[in-house]
């Protein structure tokens, strides 16, 4: 019997599924909304409404005995990996960055320090077999914070007073390299210039960690927390349950970052967004990982705008990480559809909305998450849009 619901099921779900979406408009701008009768004819039962049971029907048997799902991506790992408190490392983005191990990070946060250069702060999950990370450059506060909502140890080359406050915090729990004039939890090794080749690795991170008796297991304030809400791989999230999401075969974030100038390519292929830079003096091209020559792409991309204040005349800026119902941008398998974020305490996870007020779920997979200035703009498919601006 229960056959044949499931056959009555399938066959409403294809004759009554909506299929498209119009034209809105978005910030004077027409955006090109999803109108894909091929996407439409796939959308999933529980996208339509029909059925929330995918999560409880689903297999969802691990490949080998001892693996469980990652919090950070949904993959499946190793059971000691899951109860192992993940990184977080400083990389500068620079034309003189060295930049090794990057394109293994489950996560990848860019933000503007000063004078419009980012950084990149990688959240890594599994960092036990690292041979050369970096190389590692110093921390702001507002990346501290967002280090917090992962329970991670922050791994950097010391940073300016503004953070001096958090790093003397007793949960804080950093890696700061730059306080034993022995370097005896980094190293020095070849790199493009003599200032960015200050490099880390498992082995050296492992030895600060016991000499600072740190607790390598999740704490108990954060054990429990469930940070992104992920689709089944068997039911992805594909965004055509909103009728005003928008294709997004690139999105580029030059105007927001004018000294990176990097941008997203979607791949049919891969299903995933490959990143591309155009460094100032450099050949536009591939961000490639030089530890293994691999090209940094994700499923996932998140973009936060946020508020943010200049603090002195060195350009030292200030972002507030902890807020309510700002606005970003989620783009996942060549679509993308406006949010709303909030971050309610220093431990707690950066929570991202619909415009009905729904969480958003992720793919599996890996996410890039940039920080944009509160009034910042960005492009999808060669049409500018602000960070801040829905399709309503």
């Amino acid at each position: 019997m229960k056959k044949y619901q499931v056959m009555i099921l399938m066959t409403l779900s294809s004759l009554f599924l909506l299929s498209g979406c119009g034209k809105k408009q978005t910030s004077g701008t027409t955006l090109e909304l999803v109108n894909d009768p091929a996407s439409s004819a796939q959308t999933t039962e529980s996208e339509a409404g029909i059925s929330e049971e995918s999560s409880a029907t689903e297999s969802d048997v691990p490949p080998t005995e001892g693996m469980v799902r990652s919090r950070i991506t949904n993959e499946w790992i190793d059971e000691k990996l899951a109860n192992r408190r993940p990184i977080s490392v400083m990389i500068p983005n620079t034309k003189t960055a060295s930049q090794y191990g990057i394109s293994e990070a489950a996560i990848l946060y860019e933000c503007n320090v000063e004078s419009s250069i980012t950084r990149l702060m990688g959240i890594w999950e599994d960092w036990d077999d690292i041979e050369k990370i970096g190389n590692v450059r110093s921390s702001r506060d507002y990346f501290m914070y967002w280090s917090f909502e992962w329970d991670a140890f922050h791994i950097h080359y010391g940073g300016p007073f503004y953070i001096d406050d958090l790093l003397n915090r007793n949960d804080s729990e950093n890696i700061n390299l730059n306080i034993d004039v022995s370097i005896t939890y980094h190293f020095r090794d070849y790199a493009k210039n003599d200032f960015d080749n200050a490099f880390t690795n498992s082995k050296l991170i492992h030895d600060y960690i016991d000499d600072k008796n740190y607790s390598l297991n999740y704490r108990d304030n954060y054990s429990d927390e469930q940070h992104f809400l992920f689709a089944s791989e068997q039911d992805p999230n594909m965004l055509t349950q909103y009728e005003d999401c928008i294709q997004a075969k690139k999105v580029d974030m030059s105007l927001a970052y004018p000294l990176t100038n990097c941008y997203f390519v979607y791949n049919e292929k891969t299903g995933l967004y490959d990143r591309f830079q155009h460094l100032s003096g450099e050949h536009d091209g591939p961000h490639m990982d030089l530890a293994n020559n691999t090209q940094l792409a994700f499923k996932n991309l998140l973009i936060q705008n946020t508020y943010y204040e200049v603090r002195d005349e060195k350009g030292y800026l200030s972002f507030q990480c902890h807020d309510t119902t700002h606005d970003g941008w989620f783009f996942t398998n060549g679509k993308g559809i406006h949010v709303t974020w909030e971050k309610t305490a220093d431990y707690s996870a950066t929570r991202y909305y619909d415009d009905a007020g729904n969480e958003i779920k992720l793919n599996t997979g890996k996410t890039m998450i940039c920080i944009l200035e509160d009034g910042d703009t960005f492009t999808v498919d060669g049409k500018v849009i602000g960070a801040n601006s829905s399709n309503k």
